[in-house]
């Protein structure tokens, strides 16, 4: 399965690269993001540049027989970066991530043939790393592309403003909305928990024990350490760790 994966992977980072493009107008994104989902459902042909990563991919989804929305969903997220910049709501941030990160997780568990009903763990894997990834990238989200997921109803309510984010630290207001965030995270991280064992795969299950450590330990450290003064990561050794931590609580 591994050169199917990387197909996948190859396609969702050139439509990644696409929405993250600073020097490319929003109306420009939209059409080379709708030309790739026209190349991934067959509606034209372009075996050349990045289209060949979509038409790739087509030809991997019809051998594997995975659902074409696992990929489509990734396009939709990217046209909607391409011209939103702030969530409203904690809803609209997870509406959002259903869409940029729980298809990979879909995509996935579909691919190793398990039960679509273990969707509901993946999806809350997937939003928490990407909610993890927001917070990681706060700072950097604002100054490079003007976005910003933190929920701004939830920033009211704290007294936060979103140019909190280009100070050295985080004001006290702004560090509330993402301790409110990582509780959300945390929560979605607990239906997590519930996916290796569900799982049919041991290989997948151990993956998915390694990452949800991982996902565990990072919202440890954003509770502690400030991601607008500096990025916050695991060290070597720490990703060792829950490596072996979460591959065994995975074989088990």
């Amino acid at each position: 399965l591994r050169p199917h994966v990387a197909t996948y992977y190859a396609f969702a980072r050139a439509i990644d690269d696409i929405a993250d493009d600073p020097d490319t107008l929003p109306q420009d994104k939209i059409a080379r993001l709708n030309t790739m989902d026209d190349a991934l459902l067959g509606r034209n042909k372009a075996p050349d540049g990045a289209l060949y990563k979509a038409t790739r991919l087509r030809e991997s989804m019809l051998e594997t027989g995975v659902d074409f929305a696992h990929a489509s969903d990734l396009i939709s997220a990217f046209r909607q970066d391409a011209v939103k910049s702030r969530y409203n709501s904690w809803d609209e941030l997870i509406d959002y991530c259903l869409r940029s990160a729980s298809p990979v997780g879909r995509y996935l568990l579909e691919l190793h043939g398990e039960d679509k009903a273990h969707f509901e763990y993946s999806d809350a894997l997937c939003n928490a790393l990407q909610v993890i990834n927001h917070l990681q990238d706060c700072a950097d989200d604002l100054k490079s592309m003007n976005r910003c997921y933190l929920p701004l109803d939830w920033c009211a309510s704290e007294g936060a403003k979103v140019e909190m984010l280009r100070e050295a630290a985080s004001p006290a207001p702004l560090r509330a909305v993402q301790m409110r965030c990582l509780e959300g995270t945390e929560a979605l991280l607990r239906t997590a928990d519930k996916l290796p064992s569900a799982l049919k795969s041991r290989s997948l299950a151990m993956e998915s024990g390694v990452i949800i450590s991982v996902a565990w330990k990072l919202v440890d450290k954003l509770r502690h350490q400030d991601p607008v003064n500096r990025r916050v990561e695991l060290s070597k050794p720490q990703y060792i760790w829950c490596g072996l931590k979460g591959a065994v609580q995975g074989l088990l």
